[in-house]
């Protein structure tokens, strides 16, 4: 038969679906929010204003939700600080405020504090926690329900190559995003049968404002580039953006509790 071009078209779109991408101001948080705008759905954006600030972007959730907006897909941004009890069930709250409900939600804020373990401080442990963790909790807890309601709702939690290649600097990053994808593991066999599937897509090196000082000597960026996975290269942002879709849209209807590797082969 025939491959039916518009059926499978169909599988992707995301008219009338509502999103939450938290960190959805920069980088891969901004290149899903824009992906999933130019699929169909209205995009809410969780950010940090002073995280932002500090990558010297302090109007990037402005711009973003502009850029949806001449998607002809309403977007809007939710300020929220994850350090703070609570701030996850907020932002999932004045979503559905704003945009009606949470039909996808993109787990994609998180910090990352390079350092040598015996120097991490028990505020820097706790604050790696709230922000890494916690607050996944408290967005799935508020997300979860009325998804399992409405019989359909999809989750996707961004991890990283550092779950099973992790790096000594990275220690505590690396367990908690350990931690994060085991709890969607643990949810997505819960709520199988529910029309609500929870994946894990976990990027390789990818050059987002992160590691933007990192590529200011080009020798020492093409350096890292060339260790960090057999493709001698980093990924973009928006080579984050297929697998995402697949995982938000009827397209992957009958995958739950996976985890892909987005790493050029860096996790191999």
């Amino acid at each position: 038969m025939p491959l039916n071009t518009n059926h499978v078209l169909q599988l992707f779109n995301l008219a009338g679906r509502c999103a939450l991408v938290t960190g959805g101001s920069v980088s891969i948080g901004r290149a899903i929010a824009l992906g999933l705008a130019q699929a169909g759905a209205d995009v809410a954006i969780q950010f940090s204003p002073t995280a932002d600030s500090d990558f010297g972007l302090p109007h990037a959730a402005a711009e973003t939700c502009s850029e949806i907006a001449s998607l002809s897909r309403k977007g809007v941004s939710i300020a929220a600080d994850f350090s703070k009890s609570g701030e996850g069930a907020r932002a999932v709250s004045a979503t559905a405020a704003a945009i009606g409900k949470v039909d996808i939600l993109v787990i994609c804020a998180s910090i990352q504090s390079r350092q040598d373990f015996q120097t991490l401080s028990r505020e820097d442990i706790a604050r790696h926690i709230a922000i890494n963790f916690t607050s996944t909790v408290e967005l799935l807890q508020a997300s979860l329900p009325p998804m399992i309601e409405r019989k359909w709702g999809r989750v996707l939690s961004i991890g990283s190559v550092n779950q099973v290649r992790p790096e000594a600097q990275l220690s505590i990053y690396a367990a908690l995003k350990s931690a994060q994808h085991n709890l969607i593991t643990n949810l997505a066999r819960q709520h199988a049968e529910s029309g609500v599937t929870l994946n894990t897509l976990s990027p390789g090196l990818v050059a987002t404002e992160r590691n933007r000082w990192r590529r200011k000597v080009a020798s020492e960026w093409d350096a890292v580039q060339a260790g960090a996975n057999p493709m001698k290269r980093a990924g973009t942002p928006e080579e984050m953006v297929g697998a995402a879709l697949l995982f938000c849209s009827d397209a992957g209807s009958f995958i739950t509790g996976a985890d892909l590797q987005a790493t050029g082969g860096g996790h191999l």
